[in-house]
């Protein structure tokens, strides 16, 4: 029997994340429908995910697709900026 687990974030990690995603993005020069079309997701969900206020959580996966098109490492894009 194959279990899933399921990885859970605090919203404070989250939120470094989200902050990570949009700065990464707007430094490689992306909007966010183009990274949304990079990761096949809808640029409605790549905005709610950068989104503080929205609170919007993702999955891993979702995570590693964001991480790749950006040629970001998940490490760096969880990490808070100084």
């Amino acid at each position: 029997m194959k279990r899933t687990q399921k990885l859970i974030f605090d919203d404070d990690i989250y939120n470094t994340i989200r902050r990570n995603i949009r700065k990464y993005r707007k430094e490689k020069g992306l909007t966010s429908a183009q990274l949304a079309e990079m990761v096949d997701l809808s640029h409605d969900f790549i905005r709610q995910i950068q989104s503080e206020k929205a609170a919007y959580n993702f999955s891993v996966e979702t995570f590693y697709k964001i991480s790749v098109a950006l040629g970001v490492s998940m490490d760096k894009l969880s990490k808070k900026q100084e």
